[in-house]
């Protein structure tokens, strides 16, 4: 296909007089059958890429995004063009995902986008294998790369679901990857360096302006900034709480600003967004919760109170701005405090040896026929390791070939009439009857709801999906209401990889390995906020741009003002003696319920970081927890050493 029909088609299609800069050269690579890592700016335009490309493809196009409202406002936007898309989600009734899945079947839908968790359903999995597959387009793809930022475990498993789907093309798509990560990205799905394609990363109408602030400094310097303006703008903290109580105090100062964070309800959230979209809200003060899928053109500064997590994060949120090309502002207000907090998560989420091979263990225990049921939170509580750091375990045991992924289950249903229970069972013919009454003689009811005893169900020769599809259609139809919980996993073990003498320890140095990488990534972006020459162009350098003018004239350092950054007040450790009594109250506890008291359990209570059993044994309510809160990680642990606390 042609450059000249590729841009007739995206004049037919989508009403654009003209490609933005790499889309052509992605969509061509696409439909000339190469696999294509596209690297663009936020709000560049990524999306086009496999928009266009699916509708010259003969099957549909899969679409593997993280975040539900990007794929809503996506799914919109094509039917809007009348082009046929639909998603499968945890949203959808029953009824619904058989549509859509109907569609896919009968070739009316050209794209099918999905969530990566998706693929442990065991449903979808079966389905998914019969359907012939054009392309598998990865958005947000830097969670690919474990060296990148927002880590997505399940990721890692595309380049195999890709394989055994047996999927000839992949397009992936983000705005930010260092030449580390675009190397790796590339690399798990075999894309050749000439299809890479990447824009520059440089914007000119940001302006970027670091200022080494004490945090009383931070409020007088926002009402200041702010006094003047009337548009529109995203401010960024690290915690819910600080949200909430900035919101309220520029609400206070006359100032149009709401709250937003994961802590509100859904719909809250999605009226929040779309009074910001309008202009009924002008100011954001928000958490990353905020900010994928916000297709705003016109948001003309992004504060950020608090560090960001990276300079990956900071690139992303900064990219929020300004995506109409007018002048617009990312001012940062920094300083050191947030360090330890930002510094001390990490650490957290690495999990012991001692917790791996609990792990292990549990596997282990638990397997019968070779296959293990687990419920995350039970083995996170179990084995002391944190869900997210759980997660990226059973991951890498799956790419060691320990695990395989089976499918998942919900353990528990119960349910509640709607109607009386002669008049459901009169809907239906006598073979329906029959089994809906098989259903019944395993319930069991308490008063109103009744819990469904599944295992007996099996044990009686029942097909278990067949049941499961049986209570959904009852729900649907309005006759029942029905409730399930309990997400169940159930993976196959290969005993014999399980019980290799290295593979805790390999487990573990891959988690070693990884805290360094992320506390690395922290010490570079409080570097990038103090340097002593072009901000615009370092940024764009980390990101592999060399394009990029020397001197920008638009960022405080252009302007002469480099930023130094300082504590509000410098942090300092509590009395020794309290520190061991503290110390000593704890480990007499921990003796008393059985458990070793390790280094990394000690610094994680003086620094304030729970797990799974300092939760289960109340440390919040013990005096000390959180004592060094304030203080690097490395610090206490070195403190501890030196006063033989250890």
């Amino acid at each position: 296909m042609q450059l000249a029909d590729i841009q007739q088609s995206l004049q037919a299609h989508f009403g654009f007089p003209s490609f933005r800069a790499g889309q052509a050269q992605t969509i061509e690579q696409l439909i000339n059958g190469q696999s294509s890592l596209a690297i663009f700016p936020t709000g560049s335009g990524k999306s086009l890429c496999y928009q266009l490309t699916a509708l010259h493809l003969p099957h549909v196009t899969l679409v593997v995004s993280p975040l539900l409202a990007l794929m809503q406002d996506q799914i919109e936007f094509l039917n809007k063009k009348g082009i046929a898309a639909a998603s499968l989600d945890s949203t959808q009734s029953f009824e619904q995902s058989q549509n859509v899945m109907q569609g896919v079947r009968e070739g009316q839908i050209k794209i099918l986008m999905v969530s990566v968790e998706r693929f442990k359903n065991e449903r979808f999995r079966g389905f998914i294998k019969q359907i012939p597959i054009s392309m598998l387009v990865v958005d947000e793809a830097h969670c690919i790369s474990e060296w990148g930022h927002n880590f997505r475990p399940d990721y890692l498993k595309l380049p195999q679901i890709r394989s055994e789907l047996n999927i000839p093309l992949v397009l992936l798509l983000t705005a930010t990857a260092t030449k580390k990560v675009k190397r790796d990205m590339a690399q798990r799905f075999a894309i050749s360096e000439a299809h890479i394609v990447q824009t520059g990363f440089y914007r000119s109408n940001l302006d970027l302006s670091i200022h080494g602030s004490t945090e009383s400094d931070k409020l007088p310097t926002i009402l200041s900034f702010l006094s003047n303006r009337r548009d529109s703008g995203i401010i960024y903290v690290t915690l819910q709480q600080t949200a909430e109580q900035l919101a309220k105090q520029l609400q206070a100062s006359g100032f149009d600003a709401v709250a937003y964070h994961a802590g509100l309800k859904d719909e809250l959230r999605q009226q929040i967004q779309q009074q910001f979209m309008r202009n009924e809200k002008r100011i954001i003060v928000a958490t990353i919760a905020f900010g994928m899928g916000i297709d705003k053109s016109d948001i003309r500064f992004v504060i950020h109170y608090d560090l960001p997590k990276s300079i990956e994060n900071y690139s992303q949120e900064i990219g929020r701005a300004g995506r109409d090309g007018e002048p617009s502002q990312c001012i940062t207000l920094a300083n050191l405090d947030g360090v330890s907090t930002l510094e001390n998560f990490v650490y957290a989420d690495t999990p012991e040896l001692g917790n791996i091979e609990l792990l292990i263990n549990e596997i282990s225990t638990s397997t019968e026929q070779g296959l293990w049921e687990m419920q995350e939170l039970s083995v996170s509580k179990t084995t002391n390791i944190r869900l997210l750091a759980l997660k990226t375990a059973l991951v890498q045991l799956e790419l060691f070939g320990v695990l395989e992924a089976k499918y998942a289950f919900y353990a528990d249903f119960r349910f509640k009439w709607l109607h009386t229970e002669s008049k459901v069972l009169s809907s239906f013919d006598a073979n329906r009857q029959s089994f809906i009454q098989q259903i019944l003689s395993q319930t069991h009811f308490k008063k109103v709801w009744g819990t469904v005893d599944m295992t007996a169900l099996v044990n009686q020769g029942l097909d278990r999906s067949r049941v499961v599809a049986a209570l959904d259609y009852l729900h649907e139809q309005g006759m029942i209401l029905l409730e399930s919980k309990r997400m169940m996993q159930v993976y196959q073990v290969d005993t014999e990889k399980l019980i290799a003498p290295d593979l805790a320890t390999k487990l573990s140095t891959y988690f070693a390995d990884k805290e360094q990488s992320e506390v690395k990534r922290i010490a570079a972006m409080l570097r990038f906020f103090e340097l002593q020459n072009c901000l615009s162009n370092n940024l764009a350098r980390y990101f592999d741009d060399e394009q990029v003018p020397q001197n920008c004239g638009h960022c405080s350092v252009c302007r002469g003002t480099a930023a130094h950054l300082h504590y509000s007040q410098e942090p300092t450790f509590p009395d020794e003696q309290q520190l061991k009594d503290d110390i000593y109250g704890l480990k007499n506890h921990l003796t008393q319920v059985g458990v070793e008291a390790t280094p990394a359990i000690l610094v994680r209570f003086l620094t304030g970081m729970t797990t799974p059993m300092s939760t289960a044994n109340k440390f919040r309510q013990r005096s000390g927890f959180g004592s060094c809160s304030l203080l690097r990680y490395k610090d206490v642990e070195s403190k501890l050493e030196k006063l033989g606390l250890k």
